[in-house]
């Protein structure tokens, strides 16, 4: 454990009045209040430099080194292998196998791609929030290290999830599931991902997964109005961050309205497979995961919703240092084992 590590414990562990006076006044917006401890990250981040002024390289290494010292370490009775499989134009893409202890070959899948505007993360990004489902939901979970941008442009992101989930879904027995039940899921740019694999596979006359759960989903990037402006400069993620996603990952600002950036804005939404969407408060893009959660229910399709107020973007690697995002992470890990259940 390094020194910055143990010092972050130890400081995050503290009672949570004496955090926040440490954070200064409480965050208050729209009427939700941010966790102290994301308010003591966000008071330590405006220290430096914006991210959005960064290049690609810099960022990616700011947000390991970042998220190495508030994410919890991996659940020590998972196992764990790491592999290679098939991603879109013949990519070779890393991945990484969960295997739940006293795995028995009757567990579900789970394809899980991770957070980063499809410009940063990695295997690691997601890697102990990978290891909590696979314990907690009992469930086999393969985290996919996708194609990023800007040396790998739009739609490659796309392609390799596509292309993934459907060699996972032809290997699921190899991997040691049931073969049956194969889910998909992300947080953020994973979430959007994940919902375009739905979309894909329904236009492709095939099969819906067993669900696909978005956490924090950006499932629609021409968004202006609601939190894109309530929380456009709120930590981590800001709308000024989104745009310089969407400079680095798109070819040109037309590609924003194609179905496979902004699949919410695809007229048709039913016949896609049972949701789970998860928001945070401290979010731009809370407005439009909750908007797309009705749109769904709407069309008949099966959703589970819920939004942690006191949360922020990113918080599915934050169960080293803040409480709240464990419990959060917990109770989503539930409702997967559960989603899971009623497909069996």
């Amino acid at each position: 454990m390094s020194l910055q590590t143990f010092m972050t414990g130890l400081i995050f562990s503290l009672p949570s009045g004496i955090i926040q006076a440490m954070a200064g006044p409480k965050t208050t917006i729209d009427g939700k209040t941010l966790d102290p401890r994301i308010a003591l990250m966000a008071k330590q981040a405006s220290k430096g430099p914006a991210l959005s002024t960064l290049t690609p390289p810099m960022v990616r290494e700011g947000m390991r080194a970042g998220f190495s010292v508030i994410d919890a370490k991996r659940r020590p009775s998972v196992t764990v292998k790491d592999l290679t499989v098939p991603g879109g134009g013949a990519a070779a893409l890393p991945a990484r196998l969960y295997t739940p202890s006293g795995a028995s070959g009757s567990e579900p899948l789970l394809v899980y791609f991770h957070q980063g505007g499809c410009v940063i993360g990695g295997l690691w990004t997601c890697d102990t929030w990978c290891s909590i489902l696979a314990e907690d939901a009992r469930a086999i979970v393969l985290n996919v290290d996708y194609r990023h941008a800007p040396e790998d442009k739009f739609p490659a992101s796309v392609d390799d999830a596509i292309a993934a989930y459907e060699w996972a879904v032809a290997n699921a027995r190899s991997l040691g599931a049931d073969g049956k039940r194969v889910g998909v899921g992300g947080d953020s740019a994973g979430g959007y991902l994940s919902n375009v694999v739905c979309h894909a596979m329904k236009k492709a006359g095939k099969a819906q997964p067993a669900l696909q759960l978005l956490i924090y989903p950006a499932v629609d990037w021409t968004a202006t109005g609601g939190t894109m402006v309530s929380m456009a400069n709120v930590y981590p993620l800001t709308a000024a961050m989104m745009d310089w996603f969407a400079g680095h990952y798109l070819n040109s600002q037309d590609e924003r309205t194609d179905w496979r950036v902004s699949p919410a804005l695809e007229a048709d939404q039913s016949g896609l497979a049972p949701a789970l969407i998860y928001n945070a408060g401290f979010d731009p893009l809370t407005t439009q995961g909750a908007e797309y959660a009705a749109r769904l229910k709407a069309a008949g399709v099966a959703v589970v919703y819920r939004c942690y107020d006191s949360l922020s973007h990113s918080f599915t690697a934050m169960s080293g240092a803040v409480p709240a995002a464990r419990k959060a992470l917990a109770e989503i890990a539930a409702d997967v084992k559960q989603a899971f259940g009623r497909g069996a």
